[in-house]
C-alpha cells in the first residue's frame, strides 16, 4: 500500500467513524483544492468546513466500501456513505435545512492526490437528486 492509499484510508476513517476534526485537519495540505457537488473549495479551512458541515448532518455515518485504487499519488473510492440525517443540512445556497431523520444511502466516488503525506487535490462526486430524494426534499413526480 503506498502513501495515497493510506491517506485516504485515514480520510474515510476521520469523516466516519472517527469523525475527528484534527486528525481531518492533518489530512490536507494548506493550499489544498476540493471539487465537490456543492462546488469548489480551495484551502484547507474551506474544505474542513465542507466536510464539517457533512458531519454535522449525518454524525453517526459510515463507509461502506465497494472498489479501492491507488494510482501513483493518487487513491480512488468507490462505495457509499450511509448514515441517518439526525442534524441540520446545509446547501450551497447558505441555506440551513432542519434534519429530517431519514437514512440515506449516497453512491459515490472520492479521488485523493497526495503528496508529502497530504491530500493536495480532493474530488468527490455523487448524485445529488438522488441524495435530496432519499431525504424527501424533492417534490412528488
Amino acid at each position: 500500500m503506498g502513501d495515497a492509499r493510506e491517506v485516504m484510508d485515514r480520510l474515510t476513517e476521520a469523516v466516519t467513524t472517527g469523525r475527528d476534526p484534527d486528525v481531518l485537519a492533518e489530512l490536507f495540505a494548506e493550499d489544498a483544492v476540493a471539487v465537490t457537488p456543492d462546488g469548489e473549495f480551495r484551502g484547507r479551512d474551506s474544505i474542513l468546513g465542507w466536510w464539517g458541515q457533512m458531519i454535522e448532518a449525518m454524525p453517526d455515518a459510515w463507509y461502506e466500501p465497494e472498489h479501492a485504487y491507488e494510482a501513483g499519488d493518487t487513491a480512488i473510492d468507490e462505495g457509499f456513505y450511509r448514515g441517518r440525517n439526525s442534524g441540520p443540512l446545509q446547501l450551497p445556497t447558505g441555506e440551513t435545512l432542519p434534519a429530517t431523520g431519514r437514512e440515506v444511502r449516497i453512491h459515490g466516488v472520492d479521488m485523493a492526490t497526495v503528496a508529502d503525506g497530504r491530500i493536495v487535490s480532493y474530488r468527490v462526486y455523487y448524485d445529488q437528486m438522488d441524495f435530496l430524494g432519499q431525504l424527501g426534499l424533492l417534490p412528488p413526480a
